[in-house]
């Protein structure tokens, strides 16, 4: 149970491994004292009571690298957290009021004038939630330049290493490691949404291996425009500042009375790995951030690969019956069901079926898809219109747009500036009535472009609209989710342009990618595992070759074992499927459903990266195992390496349900002889049992 002790000056958060400690001087400065293993209350006074260096005089300031929340404004020359400009100065020389407990909850206040500033901190397990809150209290408005959510501070140690998830659409989250470099490491979006280039997490350790050593990692539950920077500071400290936006030319100005609170940047600390790290992660994020996560997700399918734009209701109901028979739980109606949409040319924002193709609406598909034995979803992207629409030729002035420019289009569609409040009434009313007109369980969520021409002429301070973006987003997805509880949302942008802490609070599952080549997926699978959970993270069986990418050539086998490593889906063509290939799919359906919540549910173990000849997860759950493993490439007639596997009693014995042996202890597998992995992409599912 997470603790916080206090002196009055002195806190301490405490989890089950890990503590957090801070301390507020005579002087109003609020420091960092120690996060890494758990400290009682005295230790942390001691370390409080631990001279300050003096180091360069005049060239350099005692507060960097030490403070806890470091502002613009006095001796100070490290980034400031939080940048504030009134009409007469600019900067912050703020005085400590008071702290509060509540529950679980730290509250630090403090005050310059008439801004309140509250800093919050929150354990949950081992991972530290620090956010700050911003209030004008005073009468004149004042400019939130920058307001980052928290900075963390690491201790001095030699040679940091730096990972990071990078990529671009169709490569998204490729872990790269690197040594930290002197001066600032920065990475983040400008584009409006969380991006496929960085997922908003950074990791930081010296000598760290996939199960030992410390792993120091930050994450930001922010949906929009983010940064974060990474600074090696001379005396060899490394601070971690993140938070909304990217720039510092402006985020929110705040009039009399109005408050802005910033995401969660949460922080984990382990002694465990890069795998306990994310072992941490992933156990945080079932139980404290993603909706109903003890739920375990259902086998999908979905239409889009199958059809692209030419779809009907006809055409839809023969899929369903396929989907139905090889055991699919969820059948989804991807792009080209409303409007005058035929193409990406047309039809955004009009949210009604089309009449030619669902001449009686939504609800006989629904219908007849539930009486298959299936839950009924649909596809939407309400953020977007097309200027061939009803909706844009209504209100042209709705879309975010800058005077006197070209209106830049991307996939044929302009950005609603959801900031409006009658933008965010008019998606509640079209959303709302969409879920009310036929029994709809799940909606896809899509997001196809940047923001390109962020403007809103008719708005006094225009570049709120980068976080009002956000903040209404998060709003309708709310409200929706209030009025119709029983509807589940995934979060989908051109594959994994949105996935961060914030969106997954409010969505069941994300998209991972649109690659679905499954040989390419192990890669993107293995560093979204660094922060993500399984149970979050959609992968689907399509067609081979695969078509949209490579042309590559892959087994029904390996395509199936590599989407069970998170929420399977299918999204081939199954009308084209032979009945040889629907009856082995229907195999491997039950196989997944039989291994589910293992996989959704239980502990992960990366026995082996991607990139090799044979890569591997393991995910544990109570007396149970399983084992996920892929050949990518045998020569010369070697031998397909051992697996020594984790996370299992030593003492216990287990028995291999695919051969009836029995192994004791940390089992020792060797694919090749006892499941018949024999060549390139190939691929095994092996499930073992405490006796």
């Amino acid at each position: 149970m997470p603790e916080i002790a206090d002196a009055g000056r002195t806190w301490v958060l405490s989890g089950p491994t890990s503590s957090y400690a801070l301390h507020l001087t005579e002087a109003h400065e609020l420091v960092h004292l120690h996060w890494g293993p758990r400290i009682a209350l005295a230790d942390a006074e001691a370390l409080a009571a631990l001279p300050w260096s003096e180091r360069g005089a005049s060239f350099e300031s005692p507060l960097d690298g030490r403070e806890e929340y470091p502002v613009e404004g006095g001796p100070r020359f490290v980034r400031p957290a939080l940048s504030v400009r009134t009409d007469e100065r600019r900067g912050t020389e703020w005085t400590f009021e008071a702290h509060e407990r509540d529950g679980d909850e730290l509250r630090l206040r403090f005050r310059d004038a008439g801004l309140a500033v509250t800093l919050h901190y929150r354990m949950r397990g081992d991972v530290v939630e620090r956010w700050t809150t911003l209030r004008n209290e005073g009468e004149q408005p004042l400019e939130l330049l920058r307001a980052d959510s928290a900075t963390w501070t690491l201790p001095e140690r030699d040679d940091w290493r730096l990972s990071q998830l990078h990529g671009r659409w169709a490569a998204e989250s490729r872990l790269a490691r690197t040594p930290l470099g002197h001066g600032e490491t920065v990475i983040g979006s400008r584009r409006g949404h969380t991006g496929h280039q960085h997922l908003p997490w950074v990791a930081l350790d010296t000598d760290a291996t996939e199960e030992r050593g410390e792993v120091y990692g930050c994450a930001l539950g922010w949906s929009g425009s983010w940064r974060i920077a990474v600074a090696r500071l001379p005396d060899a400290r490394v601070q971690i500042t993140g938070g909304a936006g990217y720039d510092d030319s402006g985020l929110l100005r705040l009039t009399a009375g109005e408050s802005f609170a910033t995401p969660v940047f949460a922080g984990l600390w382990s002694d465990a790995g890069f795998g306990g790290a994310s072992r941490a992660w992933h156990a945080y994020q079932r139980a404290h951030v993603v909706p109903d996560a003890e739920r375990d997700r259902p086998v999908l399918f979905n239409s889009w690969e199958a059809t692209y734009f030419d779809i009907s209701e006809e055409q839809q109901a023969t899929l369903a019956r396929r989907a139905a028979a090889i055991g699919v739980e969820l059948f989804v109606v991807d792009d080209g069901w409303f409007g005058a949409r035929t193409g990406d040319h047309a039809g955004l924002g009009d949210w009604q079926p089309n009449p030619d193709r669902f001449p009686n609406g939504l609800k006989p598909l629904a219908d007849y898809v539930r009486a298959l034995g299936m839950q009924f979803g649909i596809w939407v992207e309400p953020e977007m219109v097309n200027p061939d629409s009803d909706l844009y030729r209504a209100h042209p002035d709705w879309v975010q747009f800058q005077p006197g420019r070209k209106r830049t289009e991307f996939r044929n569609q302009l950005m609603l500036n959801l900031a409006r409040e009658d933008v965010q009434e008019y998606l509640w009313e079209q959303l709302d009535g969409l879920l009310s007109s036929a029994p709809i369980d799940y909606v896809k969520w899509d997001f196809n472009r940047c923001f390109t021409d962020a403007g809103w002429p008719d708005d006094p301070y225009p570049q709120r609209l980068w976080v009002d973006h956000v903040r209404a987003l998060y709003g309708l997805l709310d409200r929706l989710r209030a009025a119709h509880p029983g509807v589940a949302f995934e979060s989908c942008s051109g594959g994994g342009g949105r996935v961060d802490l914030g969106i997954m609070s409010r969505t069941d599952q994300v998209w991972t990618s649109d690659n679905t080549d499954p040989l390419d997926r192990l890669d993107i699978q293995h560093g979204f595992s660094q922060i993500h959970p399984a149970r979050v993270m959609a992968a689907w069986v399509t067609d081979s070759p695969n078509t949209q990418l490579n042309g590559r050539v892959s087994s029904l086998r390996f395509r199936f074992v590599s989407a069970m490593a998170g929420v399977l889906g299918v999204g081939g063509d199954l009308a084209e499927w032979s009945e040889e290939e629907l009856a082995e799919a229907r195999r491997w359906v039950d196989c997944y459903k039989d291994i589910r919540t293992l996989v959704q549910q239980g502990d992960l173990y990366r026995l082996r990266p991607p990139g090799g000849r044979l890569s591997a997860v393991q995910y544990v759950l109570g007396d149970e195992t399983v084992v996920l493993a892929w050949l990518q490439a045998q020569r010369f007639g070697e031998p397909v390496p051992a697996l020594r596997l984790r996370g299992l009693d030593p003492t216990a014995s287990y028995e291999c349900r695919e051969t009836g042996e029995i192994h004791r202890g940390a089992v020792l597998l060797h694919h090749g002889m006892r499941t018949g992995l024999r060549g390139d992409l190939d691929a095994t599912v092996i499930r073992l049992r405490r006796i």
